[in-house]
């Protein structure tokens, strides 16, 4: 599959917890052009998985999106924005500073997702998350596409 992105542009990672989003990211990537939540809260808390830490790593993640943004730079965020409403304020941003949005989501079967975040020692919090997750994407997904949209320039390419 190849997948285009516009040279300028927000690229927002969409799936539940375990889909590959941080890996596809470290793989198609440069490391200052990937914003993650993980690592915003390992910033904000010295542990990537304190929920406690969401709202301040936000606050965090969204002044880093705006610089990059105001600045032209391709800016992806690798976070699980399955809610029209996680993604409501990021779209606001690409819009403020003329960058195109791009969402790639990641639907892989359940089963997948929960066998991926078991092996993880830091990502025991059973299937509950990772259903309401999933649910939500599902919700979600049909109303993605209107979000954002706007013609689309120059391209990045890669195949996966």
């Amino acid at each position: 599959m190849k997948i285009e992105i516009p040279e300028f542009a927000l690229v927002l990672l969409v799936g539940a917890s375990g889909m590959g989003k941080s890996t596809f990211a470290s793989k198609h990537f440069l490391p200052t052009e990937v914003v993650s939540s993980d690592r915003m809260r390992g910033w904000i808390a010295d542990d990537e998985t304190d929920q406690s830490a969401t709202g301040d790593a936000f606050d965090v993640l969204h002044f880093i999106v705006e610089k990059r943004l105001k600045n032209r730079r391709f800016t992806v965020v690798d976070a699980t924005s399955v809610q029209p409403e996680s993604r409501k304020s990021l779209v606001a941003l690409a819009r403020k500073w003329h960058a195109l949005v791009v969402a790639i989501t990641f639907e892989l079967p359940e089963e997948v997702a929960l066998a991926r975040n078991a092996e993880r020692p830091d990502r025991q919090f059973g299937a509950g998350p990772v259903r309401r997750q999933m649910l939500n994407l599902k919700r979600s997904i049909k109303s993605m596409g209107r979000e954002g949209k706007r013609p689309r320039p120059s391209t990045r390419s890669w195949l996966t």
